[in-house]
């Protein structure tokens, strides 16, 4: 099978609501299945062989639905077709496998998505995803109205506008929060205390924020770097885009040029991007077949194995630092986990969001997809990203005194580890 894209981020999978899907892992299936339902009659499939179960049951709701259903004034089944039920009853299977990132797409949310995938940037400019089983923010871009509206990594979106979203996937939640420019969506959240986040016990019990974000044309920011003056060259990254590589590489060109062997670089808040991007920069630091990240499918079949391009420029004079927080996802954790465990570089911050999975959009029928995951990315010593996350080797929290006074104790602990050096 060929594909025509592999994308990492909730994500996603989680989604960036701008339009465009960083999701871990994504894969666009090209082929063209020969058991397309569209136009086909429900009933005139059989049971493969292969399938254990009894679909009587079903049948026979489907029967006592077309004989007794009444709908009332409320009800949101009423016109229901008999096609529109075959789409919940799809919906319905892949929910079971309590999967976030397992979503059928019937055919208006399927024109949706294959828009998104297109590039359309419009939206908050943020990425979602579900972390046990809450919606949840996994970043903010720079520079976004989400970021302009106080939204922070980790918030956990209670009600989009009026809707409770305790039961929308992450597809569902970009379509309601997704809309016009200049309008406005509405955001009830519940922010953790940050004592929390270190094992202390909160002062008092956290209060649902609501907060309004102006929907705009979304620019996504890429890299941006600076030379301070204790001789640390910082490069921040902000997303793993299809021109972050250049980018990455005219930043370590700058790098170079200062003299220095000390760098920290920045994934706090990256929700991810290309797969191809984040193997292409650990390459600069890794000989020539190191491991990147492990795809590892189902049964463990077919593992495959990303490995480095071997540009590996810098030697062991290099003194690196990476900052992680729980808005490092997907692309991030492959890269920030790649050159940890290659000992290339110390973990400062927090724990990333845990997005380590690969999606594959496969067609149901001409108008309707199925969006499955197919895989689990690995780091290059076998940790499940999806497991949690990655741990700092240096945890250090930002509080909220922090960041009042402006204050980043995670890049200062980095300076300060690297300068010992």
């Amino acid at each position: 099978m060929n594909y025509s894209s592999k994308r990492i981020t909730y994500a996603t999978t989680a989604l960036l609501i701008i339009g465009v899907s960083f999701f871990a892992g994504y894969k666009l299936g090209t082929n063209k299945s020969n058991d397309s339902l569209s136009g086909v009659s429900v009933g005139s499939l059989a049971t493969p062989a292969d399938i254990n179960a009894d679909f009587s049951p079903f049948w026979k709701a489907w029967r006592t639905l077309d004989e007794k259903f009444v709908s009332t004034a409320t009800s949101s089944a009423k016109g229901a077709t008999s096609q529109e039920r075959v789409w919940g009853a799809i919906g319905g299977m892949v929910a079971a496998l309590h999967d976030p990132y397992t979503v059928f797409l019937p055919p208006e949310e399927a024109k949706i998505f294959e828009s998104d995938i297109a590039g359309n940037f419009e939206g908050v400019g943020m990425e979602i995803g579900v972390q046990n089983g809450v919606l949840t923010v996994i970043s903010p871009l720079k520079g976004t109205p989400a970021a302009r509206a106080g939204i922070k990594p980790g918030d956990k979106i209670l009600k989009i506008d009026d809707t409770l979203t305790d039961n929308l996937n992450t597809d569902q939640a970009v379509r309601l929060i997704r809309g016009k420019v200049g309008t406005k969506v509405k955001l009830t959240i519940l922010r953790d205390d940050p004592a929390t986040v270190s094992g202390a016990k909160p002062t008092t019990a956290p209060k649902p924020l609501e907060i309004s974000v102006t929907r705009a044309v979304i620019d996504i920011p890429t890299l941006d770097y600076q030379m301070r003056s204790d001789g640390v060259f910082v490069i921040r990254l902000y997303s793993f885009s299809a021109t972050s590589p250049n980018l990455f590489r005219d930043a370590l060109r700058q790098f170079v040029k200062t003299g220095s062997h000390k760098l920290v670089l920045d994934l706090r808040g990256n929700p991810g991007g290309f797969l191809e991007a984040a193997v292409d920069m650990a390459s600069w630091f890794l000989p020539p077949g190191q491991v990147v990240v492990r795809e590892d499918y189902k049964d463990n079949r077919d593992e495959l194995i990303h490995r480095s391009r071997g540009y590996d420029i810098f030697g062991s004079n290099l003194k690196m630092a990476i900052l992680i927080d729980k808005g490092s996802a997907s692309a991030a954790e492959i890269l920030a986990g790649a050159l940890s465990e290659h000992g290339i570089a110390t973990l400062v911050g927090t724990t990333s969001f845990g997005k380590g999975s690969v999606q594959e959009l496969v067609k149901i029928t001409t108008d309707s997809s199925l969006k499955v995951t197919i895989a689990r990315w690995l780091t290059p010593n076998g940790q499940s990203i999806s497991a949690g996350g990655l741990k700092p080797d240096v945890p250090v929290e930002i509080t909220e005194a922090d960041a009042k006074a402006g204050r980043d104790p995670q890049l200062s602990k980095a300076v300060e580890i690297l300068l010992k050096k």
